[in-house]
């Protein structure tokens, strides 16, 4: 049988809880790992480095990839080796919060994901 829906985009949420004293160093290495993903990997759709609003030391990553062979892709290059080189010295994580795909339709999907 065949779905009204299908599996779109491979996205998630990971959070990292960083000492006080390098939290402006997480979030300039996320910074910089975000702007070099989304401009140099073309499967890489969305990278935010997310502030927690109770507690200054955790921050969130949302990401989303055009599928979980794009994000492979990320996770095998360059600025994700650069970012846990740097950031594995004074931050705890990933801790995985949320994976998987997004759900889309044909009435709720933007048209260039509709089937």
């Amino acid at each position: 049988m065949n779905e009204p829906w299908r599996l779109t985009m491979y996205q998630f949420l990971v959070s990292f809880t960083v000492q006080p004293e390098h939290r402006d160093d997480f979030v300039r290495a996320a910074g910089r790992t975000a702007r070099a993903s989304l401009a140099n990997e073309p499967g890489s759709h969305r990278f935010e480095v997310i502030a927690d609003e109770q507690n200054a030391d955790v921050f969130y990553l949302n990401e989303v990839y055009e599928d979980v062979d794009a994000f492979h892709a990320h996770a095998g290059g360059p600025y994700f080796a650069a970012f846990f080189a740097e950031a594995g010295a004074y931050a705890q994580g990933p801790t995985w919060l949320m994976r998987g795909n997004l759900v889309t339709d044909e009435v709720s999907a933007p048209a260039d994901l509709r089937p």
